[in-house]
Protein backbone atom coordinates (compact mmCIF):
# COMPACT_ATOMS: atom_id res chain seq x y z
CA UNK A 1 0.00 0.00 0.00
CA UNK A 2 1.47 3.31 -1.10
CA UNK A 3 0.75 6.91 -0.25
CA UNK A 4 1.64 10.24 -1.75
CA UNK A 5 1.20 13.98 -1.38
CA UNK A 6 0.34 16.39 -4.15
CA UNK A 7 -0.37 20.07 -4.62
CA UNK A 8 -3.50 21.32 -6.30
CA UNK A 9 -5.16 24.65 -6.98
CA UNK A 10 -8.55 25.75 -8.20
CA UNK A 11 -7.31 28.27 -10.78
CA UNK A 12 -9.01 28.16 -14.20
CA UNK A 13 -8.09 29.43 -17.67
CA UNK A 14 -10.25 32.55 -18.19
CA UNK A 15 -10.55 31.77 -21.90
CA UNK A 16 -11.67 28.15 -21.70
CA UNK A 17 -12.95 28.01 -18.12
CA UNK A 18 -11.07 24.73 -17.55
CA UNK A 19 -8.79 24.12 -14.52
CA UNK A 20 -5.10 24.85 -15.13
CA UNK A 21 -3.95 21.82 -13.18
CA UNK A 22 -0.20 21.44 -13.22
CA UNK A 23 0.01 24.17 -15.91
CA UNK A 24 -1.09 26.91 -13.51
CA UNK A 25 1.18 29.97 -13.98
CA UNK A 26 1.24 30.55 -10.21
CA UNK A 27 2.43 27.01 -9.46
CA UNK A 28 6.05 28.17 -9.07
CA UNK A 29 5.04 29.83 -5.79
CA UNK A 30 5.30 27.40 -2.85
CA UNK A 31 2.42 29.13 -1.09
CA UNK A 32 0.01 28.76 -4.00
CA UNK A 33 -2.71 26.06 -3.79
CA UNK A 34 -3.11 23.40 -1.11
CA UNK A 35 -1.62 20.00 -0.46
CA UNK A 36 -3.51 16.69 -0.46
CA UNK A 37 -2.67 13.31 1.07
CA UNK A 38 -3.74 10.08 -0.63
CA UNK A 39 -2.99 6.59 0.68
CA UNK A 40 -4.23 3.22 -0.53
CA UNK A 41 -6.16 1.19 2.08
CA UNK A 42 -7.02 -2.49 2.34
CA UNK A 43 -10.06 -3.24 0.16
CA UNK A 44 -13.42 -3.44 1.90
CA UNK A 45 -14.89 -6.80 2.84
CA UNK A 46 -16.85 -6.83 -0.41
CA UNK A 47 -13.58 -6.35 -2.33
CA UNK A 48 -14.16 -2.76 -3.42
CA UNK A 49 -11.17 -0.44 -3.54
CA UNK A 50 -10.80 2.53 -1.17
CA UNK A 51 -8.31 5.27 -0.28
CA UNK A 52 -7.63 7.63 2.56
CA UNK A 53 -7.80 11.10 1.04
CA UNK A 54 -7.50 14.40 2.87
CA UNK A 55 -6.71 17.84 1.48
CA UNK A 56 -6.44 21.44 2.56
CA UNK A 57 -2.88 21.36 3.91
CA UNK A 58 -1.08 24.69 3.51
CA UNK A 59 2.41 23.26 3.12
CA UNK A 60 4.15 20.14 1.94
CA UNK A 61 5.49 19.61 5.47
CA UNK A 62 1.98 19.43 6.97
CA UNK A 63 0.83 17.01 4.27
CA UNK A 64 3.88 14.80 4.74
CA UNK A 65 3.34 14.73 8.51
CA UNK A 66 -0.27 13.57 7.97
CA UNK A 67 0.93 10.91 5.55
CA UNK A 68 3.44 9.60 8.11
CA UNK A 69 0.62 9.30 10.69
CA UNK A 70 -1.44 7.23 8.25
CA UNK A 71 1.53 4.99 7.49
CA UNK A 72 2.26 4.55 11.20
CA UNK A 73 -1.31 3.47 11.94
CA UNK A 74 -1.30 1.01 9.04
CA UNK A 75 1.98 -0.43 10.36
CA UNK A 76 0.44 -1.42 13.74
CA UNK A 77 -0.82 -4.84 12.54
CA UNK A 78 1.56 -7.43 11.15
CA UNK A 79 1.70 -7.59 7.36
CA UNK A 80 -0.08 -10.96 7.33
CA UNK A 81 -2.78 -9.84 9.81
CA UNK A 82 -5.62 -9.36 7.34
CA UNK A 83 -8.24 -8.74 10.03
CA UNK A 84 -6.04 -6.15 11.74
CA UNK A 85 -5.28 -4.32 8.51
CA UNK A 86 -8.98 -4.31 7.70
CA UNK A 87 -9.84 -2.81 11.10
CA UNK A 88 -7.22 -0.05 10.76
CA UNK A 89 -8.40 0.70 7.23
CA UNK A 90 -12.00 0.92 8.46
CA UNK A 91 -10.87 3.41 11.09
CA UNK A 92 -8.98 5.55 8.57
CA UNK A 93 -11.88 5.48 6.11
CA UNK A 94 -14.25 6.64 8.87
CA UNK A 95 -11.88 9.49 9.77
CA UNK A 96 -11.72 10.60 6.14
CA UNK A 97 -15.53 10.62 5.85
CA UNK A 98 -16.16 12.51 9.09
CA UNK A 99 -13.13 14.80 8.54
CA UNK A 100 -12.11 14.19 12.17
CA UNK A 101 -8.42 14.34 13.16
CA UNK A 102 -6.50 11.08 13.04
CA UNK A 103 -6.62 9.23 16.39
CA UNK A 104 -3.66 9.12 18.72
CA UNK A 105 -1.15 6.46 17.62
CA UNK A 106 -0.33 5.23 21.15
CA UNK A 107 -4.03 4.91 22.06
CA UNK A 108 -4.84 2.94 18.89
CA UNK A 109 -1.82 0.70 19.40
CA UNK A 110 -2.93 -0.03 22.98
CA UNK A 111 -6.49 -0.75 21.93
CA UNK A 112 -5.30 -2.97 19.08
CA UNK A 113 -3.00 -4.94 21.38
CA UNK A 114 -5.80 -5.54 23.91
CA UNK A 115 -8.39 -6.48 21.29
CA UNK A 116 -10.64 -3.47 21.92
CA UNK A 117 -12.71 -1.50 19.45
CA UNK A 118 -10.55 1.06 17.69
CA UNK A 119 -13.25 3.73 17.65
CA UNK A 120 -12.19 6.21 20.34
CA UNK A 121 -15.33 8.29 19.74
CA UNK A 122 -17.77 5.63 20.97
CA UNK A 123 -20.84 7.22 22.50
CA UNK A 124 -22.69 5.94 25.55
CA UNK A 125 -25.58 4.90 23.31
CA UNK A 126 -23.31 2.93 20.96
CA UNK A 127 -21.64 1.21 23.89
CA UNK A 128 -24.97 0.31 25.52
CA UNK A 129 -26.06 -1.35 22.27
CA UNK A 130 -22.82 -3.35 22.14
CA UNK A 131 -23.13 -4.25 25.82
CA UNK A 132 -26.71 -5.47 25.37
CA UNK A 133 -25.68 -7.53 22.35
CA UNK A 134 -23.29 -9.40 24.63
CA UNK A 135 -26.11 -10.14 27.10
CA UNK A 136 -28.21 -12.29 24.77
CA UNK A 137 -27.60 -15.35 26.93
CA UNK A 138 -29.40 -13.76 29.85
CA UNK A 139 -32.81 -15.02 30.83
CA UNK A 140 -35.64 -13.26 29.03
CA UNK A 141 -36.89 -11.35 32.08
CA UNK A 142 -33.48 -9.97 33.03
CA UNK A 143 -32.63 -8.99 29.46
CA UNK A 144 -35.99 -7.22 29.09
CA UNK A 145 -35.30 -5.15 32.20
CA UNK A 146 -31.90 -4.09 30.84
CA UNK A 147 -33.35 -3.28 27.41
CA UNK A 148 -36.15 -1.21 28.98
CA UNK A 149 -33.70 0.82 31.08
CA UNK A 150 -31.51 1.47 28.04
CA UNK A 151 -34.33 2.27 25.60
CA UNK A 152 -36.54 4.45 27.82
CA UNK A 153 -34.02 6.23 30.03
CA UNK A 154 -30.29 5.79 29.38
CA UNK A 155 -30.05 6.33 25.61
CA UNK A 156 -32.48 9.28 25.44
CA UNK A 157 -30.63 11.12 28.23
CA UNK A 158 -27.01 9.97 27.85
CA UNK A 159 -26.78 8.31 24.43
CA UNK A 160 -25.05 11.18 22.58
CA UNK A 161 -22.30 11.69 25.18
CA UNK A 162 -18.89 10.23 24.39
CA UNK A 163 -18.26 7.21 26.59
CA UNK A 164 -14.90 8.45 27.82
CA UNK A 165 -16.40 11.88 28.58
CA UNK A 166 -19.29 10.65 30.74
CA UNK A 167 -19.25 12.29 34.17
CA UNK A 168 -21.26 12.16 37.39
CA UNK A 169 -23.07 15.42 36.63
CA UNK A 170 -24.42 13.96 33.36
CA UNK A 171 -26.07 11.11 35.27
CA UNK A 172 -27.36 13.43 37.99
CA UNK A 173 -28.94 15.57 35.27
CA UNK A 174 -30.68 12.48 33.88
CA UNK A 175 -32.25 11.60 37.22
CA UNK A 176 -33.25 15.23 37.79
CA UNK A 177 -35.07 15.13 34.45
CA UNK A 178 -36.75 11.82 35.38
CA UNK A 179 -38.01 13.30 38.66
CA UNK A 180 -39.26 16.43 36.91
CA UNK A 181 -41.13 14.21 34.44
CA UNK A 182 -42.59 12.31 37.41
CA UNK A 183 -44.11 15.54 38.75
CA UNK A 184 -45.60 16.34 35.35
CA UNK A 185 -46.98 12.80 34.94
CA UNK A 186 -48.54 12.89 38.43
CA UNK A 187 -50.23 16.23 37.67
CA UNK A 188 -51.54 14.99 34.33
CA UNK A 189 -52.83 11.76 35.91
CA UNK A 190 -54.62 13.80 38.58
CA UNK A 191 -56.24 16.04 35.97
CA UNK A 192 -57.38 13.07 33.89
CA UNK A 193 -58.74 11.26 36.94
CA UNK A 194 -60.66 14.38 38.06
CA UNK A 195 -62.15 14.80 34.58
CA UNK A 196 -63.21 11.14 34.48
CA UNK A 197 -64.79 11.44 37.95
CA UNK A 198 -66.66 14.56 36.86
CA UNK A 199 -67.86 12.79 33.71
CA UNK A 200 -69.05 9.86 35.80
CA UNK A 201 -70.89 12.18 38.20
CA UNK A 202 -72.60 14.20 35.47
CA UNK A 203 -76.03 12.76 34.62
CA UNK A 204 -76.99 12.12 31.03
CA UNK A 205 -80.38 13.77 31.29
CA UNK A 206 -80.89 17.30 30.10
CA UNK A 207 -79.39 19.18 27.18
CA UNK A 208 -77.03 21.14 29.41
CA UNK A 209 -75.68 18.00 31.03
CA UNK A 210 -75.20 16.27 27.68
CA UNK A 211 -73.32 19.29 26.34
CA UNK A 212 -71.13 19.29 29.45
CA UNK A 213 -70.41 15.56 29.06
CA UNK A 214 -69.47 16.17 25.43
CA UNK A 215 -67.00 18.88 26.47
CA UNK A 216 -65.56 16.59 29.14
CA UNK A 217 -65.07 13.73 26.68
CA UNK A 218 -63.29 16.06 24.26
CA UNK A 219 -61.05 17.36 27.05
CA UNK A 220 -60.24 13.81 28.22
CA UNK A 221 -59.42 12.73 24.66
CA UNK A 222 -56.93 15.62 24.40
CA UNK A 223 -55.24 14.68 27.69
CA UNK A 224 -52.24 12.33 27.85
CA UNK A 225 -53.19 8.77 28.88
CA UNK A 226 -52.53 7.53 32.39
CA UNK A 227 -48.82 6.86 32.81
CA UNK A 228 -46.69 5.34 35.50
CA UNK A 229 -44.04 7.41 37.20
CA UNK A 230 -40.48 6.15 37.47
CA UNK A 231 -40.31 5.16 41.12
CA UNK A 232 -37.36 5.05 43.47
CA UNK A 233 -36.80 1.31 43.06
CA UNK A 234 -36.86 1.65 39.25
CA UNK A 235 -34.35 4.50 39.40
CA UNK A 236 -32.05 2.31 41.45
CA UNK A 237 -32.35 -0.38 38.77
CA UNK A 238 -31.55 2.15 36.02
CA UNK A 239 -28.46 3.18 37.94
CA UNK A 240 -27.51 -0.49 38.39
CA UNK A 241 -27.87 -1.15 34.66
CA UNK A 242 -25.63 1.80 33.79
CA UNK A 243 -23.12 0.82 36.45
CA UNK A 244 -22.88 -2.73 35.06
CA UNK A 245 -22.45 -1.48 31.48
CA UNK A 246 -19.73 0.97 32.50
CA UNK A 247 -17.90 -1.66 34.56
CA UNK A 248 -17.66 -3.78 31.41
CA UNK A 249 -16.36 -0.77 29.47
CA UNK A 250 -13.72 -0.18 32.16
CA UNK A 251 -12.71 -3.84 32.07
CA UNK A 252 -12.22 -3.53 28.31
CA UNK A 253 -10.21 -0.32 28.86
CA UNK A 254 -12.65 1.78 26.83
CA UNK A 255 -12.70 4.44 29.53
CA UNK A 256 -10.72 5.51 32.57
CA UNK A 257 -10.94 3.21 35.62
CA UNK A 258 -13.58 5.42 37.21
CA UNK A 259 -17.26 4.51 37.11
CA UNK A 260 -19.33 7.70 37.45
CA UNK A 261 -22.50 5.70 38.14
CA UNK A 262 -20.92 4.47 41.39
CA UNK A 263 -20.88 8.02 42.73
CA UNK A 264 -24.47 9.01 41.96
CA UNK A 265 -26.58 9.26 45.11
CA UNK A 266 -30.26 8.36 44.89
CA UNK A 267 -32.97 7.98 47.47
CA UNK A 268 -32.79 4.41 48.77
CA UNK A 269 -35.26 2.16 47.03
CA UNK A 270 -37.19 -0.14 49.31
CA UNK A 271 -39.10 -3.22 48.28
CA UNK A 272 -42.51 -3.65 49.93
CA UNK A 273 -42.42 -6.09 52.81
CA UNK A 274 -44.68 -9.11 52.98
CA UNK A 275 -47.52 -8.70 55.50
CA UNK A 276 -49.93 -11.34 56.77
CA UNK A 277 -53.69 -10.93 56.30
CA UNK A 278 -54.57 -10.69 59.99
CA UNK A 279 -58.18 -10.18 61.09
CA UNK A 280 -57.55 -6.47 61.69
CA UNK A 281 -56.09 -6.02 58.21
CA UNK A 282 -58.95 -7.95 56.60
CA UNK A 283 -61.45 -5.73 58.42
CA UNK A 284 -59.60 -2.60 57.26
CA UNK A 285 -59.62 -3.91 53.67
CA UNK A 286 -63.38 -4.60 53.83
CA UNK A 287 -63.92 -1.05 55.11
CA UNK A 288 -61.60 0.89 52.80
CA UNK A 289 -60.81 -1.48 49.94
CA UNK A 290 -57.09 -0.73 50.43
CA UNK A 291 -54.41 -3.39 50.82
CA UNK A 292 -51.96 -2.71 53.68
CA UNK A 293 -49.04 -3.65 51.42
CA UNK A 294 -48.58 -4.61 47.76
CA UNK A 295 -47.24 -7.94 49.06
CA UNK A 296 -49.79 -9.77 51.22
CA UNK A 297 -49.80 -13.39 52.36
CA UNK A 298 -52.57 -15.53 53.74
CA UNK A 299 -52.69 -17.08 57.17
CA UNK A 300 -52.59 -20.91 57.29
CA UNK A 301 -56.37 -20.89 57.78
CA UNK A 302 -56.91 -18.72 54.69
CA UNK A 303 -54.59 -20.93 52.61
CA UNK A 304 -56.62 -23.93 53.78
CA UNK A 305 -59.85 -22.25 52.67
CA UNK A 306 -58.36 -21.67 49.23
CA UNK A 307 -57.19 -25.28 48.87
CA UNK A 308 -60.61 -26.52 49.99
CA UNK A 309 -62.24 -24.24 47.43
CA UNK A 310 -60.18 -25.59 44.50
CA UNK A 311 -60.40 -29.27 45.55
CA UNK A 312 -61.04 -31.36 42.44
CA UNK A 313 -59.79 -28.65 40.06
CA UNK A 314 -57.70 -29.87 37.09
CA UNK A 315 -54.75 -27.86 38.40
CA UNK A 316 -55.29 -28.59 42.09
CA UNK A 317 -51.84 -30.17 42.50
CA UNK A 318 -50.14 -27.19 40.85
CA UNK A 319 -51.86 -24.74 43.20
CA UNK A 320 -50.83 -26.99 46.09
CA UNK A 321 -47.18 -27.03 44.97
CA UNK A 322 -47.09 -23.23 44.76
CA UNK A 323 -48.83 -22.88 48.13
CA UNK A 324 -46.65 -25.40 50.00
CA UNK A 325 -43.37 -25.50 48.08
CA UNK A 326 -43.20 -21.91 46.83
CA UNK A 327 -42.83 -22.42 43.07
CA UNK A 328 -42.69 -19.31 40.94
CA UNK A 329 -45.43 -18.85 38.33
CA UNK A 330 -43.25 -19.96 35.41
CA UNK A 331 -41.91 -22.89 37.42
CA UNK A 332 -45.46 -24.00 38.27
CA UNK A 333 -46.36 -24.13 34.56
CA UNK A 334 -43.24 -25.96 33.47
CA UNK A 335 -42.58 -29.26 35.40
CA UNK A 336 -42.24 -32.31 33.16
CA UNK A 337 -43.07 -35.87 34.07
CA UNK A 338 -39.38 -36.73 33.78
CA UNK A 339 -38.79 -34.24 36.64
CA UNK A 340 -41.04 -36.19 39.04
CA UNK A 341 -39.51 -39.08 40.97
CA UNK A 342 -42.30 -40.91 42.83
CA UNK A 343 -39.85 -43.29 44.51
CA UNK A 344 -38.02 -40.48 46.32
CA UNK A 345 -41.08 -38.19 46.49
CA UNK A 346 -39.24 -35.31 44.83
CA UNK A 347 -39.71 -32.89 41.97
CA UNK A 348 -36.84 -31.30 40.03
CA UNK A 349 -37.28 -27.63 39.10
CA UNK A 350 -35.15 -27.43 35.98
CA UNK A 351 -37.15 -25.26 33.59
CA UNK A 352 -39.80 -22.55 33.51
CA UNK A 353 -42.24 -21.01 31.04
CA UNK A 354 -41.87 -17.24 30.80
CA UNK A 355 -44.03 -14.68 29.06
CA UNK A 356 -42.38 -12.42 26.47
CA UNK A 357 -45.09 -10.00 25.39
CA UNK A 358 -47.83 -12.60 24.96
CA UNK A 359 -45.53 -15.27 23.56
CA UNK A 360 -44.52 -18.10 25.90
CA UNK A 361 -40.87 -19.15 25.92
CA UNK A 362 -39.22 -22.05 27.72
CA UNK A 363 -36.15 -21.14 29.72
CA UNK A 364 -34.08 -21.94 32.77
CA UNK A 365 -35.27 -20.86 36.24
CA UNK A 366 -34.77 -17.24 37.27
CA UNK A 367 -31.36 -17.86 38.87
CA UNK A 368 -28.82 -20.68 39.02
CA UNK A 369 -30.05 -21.34 42.54
CA UNK A 370 -33.52 -21.76 41.07
CA UNK A 371 -32.43 -25.08 39.56
CA UNK A 372 -33.22 -27.34 42.50
CA UNK A 373 -34.92 -30.50 43.70
CA UNK A 374 -37.79 -30.05 46.15
CA UNK A 375 -39.10 -32.69 48.53
CA UNK A 376 -42.77 -33.66 48.36
CA UNK A 377 -45.04 -34.73 51.15
CA UNK A 378 -46.73 -38.14 50.74
CA UNK A 379 -50.13 -36.63 49.93
CA UNK A 380 -48.78 -34.36 47.17
CA UNK A 381 -46.72 -37.23 45.75
CA UNK A 382 -49.83 -39.41 45.52
CA UNK A 383 -51.88 -36.57 44.04
CA UNK A 384 -49.31 -36.24 41.24
CA UNK A 385 -49.73 -39.93 40.42
CA UNK A 386 -53.52 -39.51 40.38
CA UNK A 387 -53.08 -36.43 38.16
CA UNK A 388 -51.07 -38.49 35.69
CA UNK A 389 -53.88 -41.05 35.39
CA UNK A 390 -56.36 -38.20 34.86
CA UNK A 391 -54.14 -36.73 32.15
CA UNK A 392 -53.96 -40.12 30.43
CA UNK A 393 -57.77 -40.12 30.18
CA UNK A 394 -57.69 -36.61 28.67
CA UNK A 395 -55.13 -37.81 26.15
CA UNK A 396 -57.40 -40.65 25.05
CA UNK A 397 -60.37 -38.29 24.79
CA UNK A 398 -58.46 -35.85 22.55
CA UNK A 399 -56.99 -38.58 20.34
CA UNK A 400 -54.77 -37.32 17.49
CA UNK A 401 -55.40 -33.70 18.53
CA UNK A 402 -53.53 -34.22 21.81
CA UNK A 403 -50.26 -32.25 22.04
CA UNK A 404 -47.60 -34.33 23.74
CA UNK A 405 -45.54 -31.67 25.52
CA UNK A 406 -44.43 -33.92 28.36
CA UNK A 407 -45.62 -31.36 30.91
CA UNK A 408 -47.31 -32.29 34.16
CA UNK A 409 -49.71 -29.35 34.08
CA UNK A 410 -51.21 -28.51 30.71
CA UNK A 411 -54.28 -27.25 28.95
CA UNK A 412 -56.94 -29.95 28.36
CA UNK A 413 -55.39 -30.67 24.91
CA UNK A 414 -51.90 -31.16 26.38
CA UNK A 415 -50.52 -27.77 25.26
CA UNK A 416 -48.50 -25.44 27.47
CA UNK A 417 -50.16 -23.44 30.19
CA UNK A 418 -49.94 -19.71 29.52
CA UNK A 419 -48.50 -17.86 32.56
CA UNK A 420 -50.65 -14.79 31.89
CA UNK A 421 -53.85 -16.83 31.75
CA UNK A 422 -52.82 -18.57 34.97
CA UNK A 423 -52.60 -15.21 36.76
CA UNK A 424 -56.11 -14.29 35.63
CA UNK A 425 -57.46 -17.69 36.66
CA UNK A 426 -55.94 -17.37 40.13
CA UNK A 427 -57.53 -13.94 40.65
CA UNK A 428 -60.95 -15.38 39.77
CA UNK A 429 -60.50 -18.35 42.13
CA UNK A 430 -59.53 -16.03 45.00
CA UNK A 431 -62.58 -13.85 44.43
CA UNK A 432 -64.85 -16.91 44.20
CA UNK A 433 -63.44 -18.20 47.50
CA UNK A 434 -64.28 -14.84 49.16
CA UNK A 435 -60.70 -14.45 50.40
CA UNK A 436 -58.67 -11.25 50.83
CA UNK A 437 -56.78 -10.54 47.60
CA UNK A 438 -53.23 -11.69 46.97
CA UNK A 439 -51.21 -11.98 43.77
CA UNK A 440 -50.25 -15.36 42.39
CA UNK A 441 -46.64 -14.64 43.37
CA UNK A 442 -47.87 -13.96 46.92
CA UNK A 443 -48.99 -17.59 47.11
CA UNK A 444 -45.27 -18.38 46.87
CA UNK A 445 -44.65 -15.91 49.69
CA UNK A 446 -47.32 -17.74 51.66
CA UNK A 447 -45.34 -20.97 51.33
CA UNK A 448 -42.39 -19.26 52.99
CA UNK A 449 -44.68 -18.00 55.76
CA UNK A 450 -46.00 -21.53 56.38
CA UNK A 451 -42.45 -22.90 56.56
CA UNK A 452 -41.40 -20.12 58.94
CA UNK A 453 -44.43 -20.75 61.15
CA UNK A 454 -43.59 -24.46 61.16
CA UNK A 455 -40.10 -23.67 62.46
CA UNK A 456 -38.24 -24.82 59.32
CA UNK A 457 -34.61 -23.66 59.24
CA UNK A 458 -34.09 -20.50 57.19
CA UNK A 459 -31.44 -22.19 55.00
CA UNK A 460 -33.86 -25.00 54.09
CA UNK A 461 -36.52 -22.40 53.26
CA UNK A 462 -34.04 -20.46 51.12
CA UNK A 463 -33.04 -23.58 49.17
CA UNK A 464 -36.66 -24.65 48.71
CA UNK A 465 -37.59 -21.25 47.31
CA UNK A 466 -34.50 -21.15 45.07
CA UNK A 467 -32.89 -18.10 46.67
CA UNK A 468 -29.15 -17.71 46.16
CA UNK A 469 -28.56 -16.53 49.73
CA UNK A 470 -30.40 -16.75 53.04
CA UNK A 471 -30.02 -12.97 53.35
CA UNK A 472 -32.47 -12.57 50.46
CA UNK A 473 -34.97 -14.76 52.30
CA UNK A 474 -34.56 -12.83 55.53
CA UNK A 475 -34.84 -9.47 53.76
CA UNK A 476 -38.11 -10.40 52.00
CA UNK A 477 -39.76 -12.00 55.02
CA UNK A 478 -38.36 -9.91 57.86
CA UNK A 479 -41.78 -8.42 58.64
CA UNK A 480 -43.27 -11.93 58.75
CA UNK A 481 -40.44 -13.07 61.02
CA UNK A 482 -41.15 -10.12 63.33
CA UNK A 483 -44.84 -11.02 63.55
CA UNK A 484 -44.00 -14.66 64.26
CA UNK A 485 -41.52 -13.59 66.91
CA UNK A 486 -44.17 -11.49 68.65
CA UNK A 487 -46.64 -14.37 68.48
CA UNK A 488 -44.03 -16.70 69.96
CA UNK A 489 -43.35 -14.24 72.79
CA UNK A 490 -47.06 -14.09 73.61
CA UNK A 491 -47.33 -17.88 73.51
CA UNK A 492 -44.40 -18.35 75.89
CA UNK A 493 -45.92 -15.97 78.46
CA UNK A 494 -49.26 -17.78 78.29
CA UNK A 495 -47.57 -21.12 79.00
CA UNK A 496 -46.53 -20.01 82.50
CA UNK A 497 -49.40 -20.04 85.04
CA UNK A 498 -49.58 -16.90 87.18
CA UNK A 499 -51.68 -16.01 90.21
CA UNK A 500 -51.38 -12.35 89.33
CA UNK A 501 -50.61 -10.94 85.88
CA UNK A 502 -49.40 -7.36 85.34
CA UNK A 503 -51.91 -5.03 83.75
CA UNK A 504 -51.58 -4.74 79.99
CA UNK A 505 -50.70 -1.09 79.20
CA UNK A 506 -53.38 -1.11 76.52
CA UNK A 507 -55.99 -1.85 79.20
CA UNK A 508 -55.18 1.38 81.06
CA UNK A 509 -58.13 3.68 80.88
CA UNK A 510 -60.60 0.79 80.91
CA UNK A 511 -60.79 0.99 84.72
CA UNK A 512 -64.08 1.67 86.48
CA UNK A 513 -64.80 5.06 87.95
CA UNK A 514 -64.38 3.66 91.51
CA UNK A 515 -60.77 2.65 90.87
CA UNK A 516 -57.99 5.14 91.48
CA UNK A 517 -56.03 6.40 88.51
CA UNK A 518 -53.08 4.09 87.74
CA UNK A 519 -54.49 1.36 90.03
CA UNK A 520 -54.50 -2.33 89.21
CA UNK A 521 -57.19 -4.93 89.39
CA UNK A 522 -56.88 -8.04 91.48
CA UNK A 523 -56.46 -11.30 89.64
Amino acid sequence: MKGSTSRRCSCRDPKTGKPYGTACPKRTSRRHGSWTVVHELVPRQDGTRRRFRRGGFATSTEATEELRKVEALLAIPEKDDDAGLLAISDLLEACAKTKEPLPDYDEIRRRFATGQTLNTKTTVGEWLDLWLAGKKRLRVGGLKRYETDVRIHLKPHLGDIRLDKLRVHHINTMFDAINEANIEIAEQNTQRRAALDELKATPNRGAENRAHRKRLRAAIAAMPPFRRTTGVATQQHIKGTLRAALNTAIAQQLMAPFNPAEHVELAPGTKPKALVWTDARVEHWHTTGAKPSPVMVWTPEQTGRFLDHIAGDRLEVMWRLIAFRGLRRGEGCAPRWIDHDPATASLAIATQLVQDGWEVIEGAPKTNSGIRVIALDAETNQMLLDHRRRQAKERLAWGPAWQDTGRIFTEPDGSWLHPGKLTDLFARLVADADLPPIRLHDLRHGAATLMLAAGVDIKVISETLGHSDTRITRDIYQSVLDELARAAAEAIVKLVPRAHRPTNPRDQGKQTGNEPSGGTRSA
